[in-house]
């Protein structure tokens, strides 16, 4: 049916926006798009989650709102195509959040295009505007537009100060394709029309504000000569009137007894009407003067419609009779079903009749009685409703994919049933394949999944676009059809009736849109839930939906829901095992000093991203990083789940900071202690920033290859060992110098095995001049799966690059103390020293309370040695070890007496601290920031 505008402009002479002046407002054209608005508070978490940004990114905001913004919405590399699905099939991925302020971090605002992968695992083409902010508004303020309609069809121009709109013609200027996002001029003052978009409370937009203007307005540029001020779609249209305007000609069953009084008494029925049980009310006076006046004006008893009126279940179990409407020579009259005509339960389960909503007397299909409910077919036209029963049969429900099914369905409807189709589901359906447990009501939010239209131009340029979020209430056709599991008919939708539907939709505008549609909304309901509404309209050419229509849709909806349901399931059985493989490998790489590192996950099975390869980047004391590969033998969901306590094994044991040797001999005993019958291959290396050094230990897994800083590769040539499991196998390390500049790529046989070869092919490949130590990683993973990949292969795919950096001589102090208190007062003195070649005067009182402190725990401890090491990067880390491995613990504060505040003071002082044990003792660490 016909829904809100998708941008509605303010009409002539109404206020501006809340805390704007009129002379806030654009003057000239301008593009008006609809924006979503993202802002990421100073801990890295979402604070605001627009409306706009929910129909955009399939995120609902009640589920993302104080969510960590890193991870949440995977970025795919902008030369991906926009519109196709399954990015994690390029394995591209990477965050888009963490990408904007990269892109931001000189402290300049940012706009272009970054393709983003939705919820729904689809690729949008997106562009962005990005402003870095600093202080309590937070850490980012992000603005976002789908571009796929922008480049398609064009923005939604306007002119003038009060934006009247009027439509970009596809080839006005040159077509769309080349729009891209742009930043304007720098010290524009903010205009009403965005400020009002902007999170907070208006006396708490100023930062907000600020940075917009810093960094300038976000803009389109429609080619090189081009450039439009863009301002969002008027904030207030859209969902938010869908509640007004319709309950006079649909009222709720209070305002309907109010006007109308309680049912007639038995012997005032039409013949043939079932009689009420229980002895009849006596109605009184107003009731009687009102059923005098209905029986002068009828020659047959019933209900009149001139003042809206349409029957809903009442509460409290009572049942109502089926109705229906006909035209009368006294205006529309609502009259009884026949006696042999079931009765609508109070429970949404589907109804044998249509609820018609009265059009003009005129414009009613002849027929039989209007009482009756039947198909009233001929011969040929019951042959062509088999006929499209049978299409839809064969074309509807092909996948298992959700919103492929939803367009199959609204393309054999338009042009041969209808004008116009849409499919609007449950988004709870779509956001979480997860049913409300609760009955549709005003509050439910639907989304469109599918639409189809003719090619009449400017006819359904209002109509919502697909992934909108949408309400229907009660009063309205799709709530009634929705709530109530049954068609709702409007034959044509009369002047009187366009005007109600025009305040619902946006404004008045949109009369002469609506006026003289004829409308049918069909729940779509399946194993007894209702998943959402098709809803069709017809043009005035064509002849309106009537009963017989009804009936037939009616069936076919049943038959399509079916496949929808198959679909939704399938997809919550693919939801599953995904997000189980997502939980058990990193989303992103840790950001670790002197090293960078990148990593990619293709699945063997593109049906459901699951298997046995994982990949980790671990931090260890000292600045050290750990890096695993391993491979589980199999494939499938059991293959994941071995792989998922294979990794945290390893991280356990990681913690330890046992050497790669011991660490893979226990976690070979951990396998058979723990039954499993999988076997899995690993390689672990552990590489030293500061004294550039990469110890590695495997355990029959694919051997690395070191690509130094002229571009050669080396296979690396590491014992091989044993698969995990098998048992009884040792596993010896090895350990080599490794240059500033030079990549470690670590990879599973998926990568490197050639169909109709050996695995010493790919190696091969992996060695030559494939990798340009110039490039970062994630160049370097990109490149290497762009050469070796192939969509054939049916293994799963991990693979790891890291680039070494190292940790300069300069930027590392490290002192060893004896085992004596009067120590504590040299290691004060040393830190001060250091901290003043360093620069670092201005932290220097409190790493020298914190060091003074840990020192002192560790010399009351310690056998025979202690040292201390400071380590300059982007932060400041602090360490001290010593050979005691009895970790240190944090005591409650009414416990601490004269000693044990060390901790205490370092848990509030310290930006991070924590402790681990070493091959020979232990280590206790903290940060603070530069």
């Amino acid at each position: 049916m016909v829904d809100d505008p998708n941008s509605t402009p303010r009409p002539t002479g109404t206020a501006p926006e809340p805390g704007t002046s009129p002379g806030d407002q654009p003057s000239g054209v301008v593009a008006l798009v609809r924006l979503a608005v993202v802002l990421v508070d100073r801990e890295g978490r979402i604070a605001q989650w627009s409306r706009a940004a929910e129909e955009l990114f399939g995120h609902r905001a009640e589920a993302v709102h104080d969510r960590p913004a890193a991870g949440l919405l995977p970025a795919a590399e902008p030369r991906s195509v926009p519109g196709q699905a399954g990015p994690g099939a390029t394995g591209r991925r990477r965050d888009t959040f963490t990408t904007l302020a990269e892109l931001t971090s000189d402290g300049a605002a940012w706009a272009g295009q970054l393709p983003v992968v939705d919820r729904e695992e689809h690729l949008r083409d997106v562009l962005w505007w990005a402003y870095p902010l600093d202080g309590p508004a937070g850490r980012l303020l992000a603005l976002a537009a789908d571009a796929r309609p922008l480049r398609t069809a064009g923005p939604r121009l306007a002119l003038g100060e009060r934006l009247l709109p009027f439509a970009a013609a596809a080839g006005a200027l040159g077509g769309f394709h080349r729009l891209s996002a742009a930043l304007g001029a720098a010290g524009r003052p903010v205009p009403g029309t965005l400020a009002a978009v902007l999170p907070g409370a208006a006396e708490r937009r100023g930062p907000l504000l600020a940075a917009l203007a810093r960094g300038g307005l976000p803009a389109l540029r429609l080619d090189p000569s081009t450039v439009l001020p863009l301002h969002p779609a008027d904030p207030t249209a859209g969902t938010a009137h869908a509640a007004a305007g319709i309950g006079r000609r649909y009222p709720t069953a209070q305002q309907r007894t109010a006007r109308l009084g309680p049912p007639a008494p038995p012997e005032q029925s039409a013949p043939g009407r079932r009689p009420a049980a229980g002895p009849p009310a006596a109605p009184l006076p107003a009731q009687r003067e009102a059923a005098a006046d209905r029986a002068a004006r009828s020659d047959r008893p019933g209900v009149d419609l001139t003042t809206g009126g349409v029957p809903t279940p009442p509460r409290g179990g009572t049942t109502i009779e089926q109705t229906t409407v006909g035209p009368s020579a006294n205006g529309h009259r609502l009259h009884p079903v026949d006696p042999a005509a079931p009765t609508a339960p109070t429970a949404p389960a589907a109804p044998t009749a249509p609820i018609t909503v009265p059009g003009p007397a005129a414009a009613a299909p002849p027929g039989p009685s209007a009482g009756r409910f039947g198909p009233f077919l001929t011969n040929g036209h019951a042959g062509e409703q088999l006929a499209l029963l049978n299409e839809v049969g064969g074309k509807v429900g092909t996948t298992l994919d959700l919103g492929f099914t939803a367009h199959e369905l609204c393309r054999v409807l338009v042009p041969r049933v209808a004008d116009f189709a849409c499919v609007d589901l449950v988004d709870g359906l779509i956001s979480d394949s997860e049913l409300p447990a609760a009955r549709p009501d005003d509050d439910t939010m639907l989304r469109r999944v599918a639409l189809a239209r003719n090619e009449s131009a400017g006819q359904w340029d209002h109509v919502l676009a697909e992934g909108s979020l949408v309400a229907m209430p009660r009063r309205t056709p799709p709530g009634m059809a929705l709530q109530l599991n049954q068609p709702v008919l409007v034959p044509v939708v009369t002047r009187d009736v366009a005007v109600d539907y025009a305040a619902a939709l946006g404004g008045p505008e949109l009369v002469p849109v609506v006026a003289g549609r004829s409308m049918l909304v069909v729940p779509l309901s399946a194993r007894g839930t209702v998943l959402g509404i098709l809803k069709l309209l017809r043009l005035p050419d064509r002849d309106p939906f009537d009963e017989g229509d009804a009936a037939t849709l009616k069936e076919l909806a049943a038959r399509a829901a079916l496949s929808l349901d198959n679909a939704r399931l399938h997809r919550a059985e693919s939801r599953v095992a995904t997000t189980l493989q997502r939980s058990m490998i990193p989303t992103r790489p840790p950001q670790i000093p002197g090293v960078q590192i990148a990593h990619r996950y293709l699945p063997g099975d593109s049906r459901a991203e699951v298997g046995g390869d994982w990949f980790d980047a671990i931090q260890l004391p000292g600045s050290r990083v750990a890096l695993v590969v391993g491979d589980v033998m199999g494939h499938g969901i059991h293959s994941a789940a071995a792989m998922g306590r294979f990794r945290t094994a390893m991280q356990t044991l990681a913690a330890l900071d046992l050497p790669p040797g011991q660490l893979l001999r226990h976690l070979d005993n951990l396998a058979h202690k723990l039954g499993d019958d999988h076997l899995a291959t690993c390689l672990y290396a552990v590489y030293d920033p500061i004294n550039r050094t990469c110890e590695l230990a495997s355990a029959g897994h694919v051997p690395p290859v070191l690509v130094h800083p002229d571009g050669t590769g080396e296979l690396l040539e590491i014992p091989a060992g044993a698969p995990i499991g098998v048992g009884g196998v040792p596993f010896v390390a090895k350990t080599i110098d490794v240059t500033d500049g030079s990549m470690l790529v670590l990879c599973t046989d998926g990568l490197v095995e050639v169909r109709g070869g050996d695995i010493g092919a790919g190696l091969a490949a992996l060695c030559g001049n494939l990798i340009d130590p110039r490039q970062s990683p994630e160049e370097a993973c990109d490149v290497v799966l762009d050469r070796l990949h192939s969509d054939d292969r049916k293994d799963d795919v991990a693979l790891l690059v890291a680039r070494f950096d190292g940790v300069a001589p300069s930027e590392v102090a490290t002192w060893d103390l004896t085992v004596d208190h009067r120590e504590v007062g040299r290691a004060r003195a040393l830190v001060r020293e250091q901290l003043a070649a360093w620069h670092l005067e201005s932290i220097g009182d409190t790493v020298v309370l914190l060091v003074s402190e840990l020192v002192t725990n560790a010399v009351r401890v310690a056998r025979d040695r202690v040292q201390l090491q400071l380590i300059r990067v982007d932060k400041l880390l602090v360490e001290v070890s010593d050979d005691n491995h009895n970790l240190p613990s944090l005591e409650p504060a009414e416990q601490l007496g004269e000693t044990g505040r060390g901790l205490t003071l370092v848990t509030k002082l310290a930006e991070r601290w924590g402790t681990a044990r070493k091959a020979v003792g232990k280590v206790v660490w903290f940060e603070l920031p530069l």
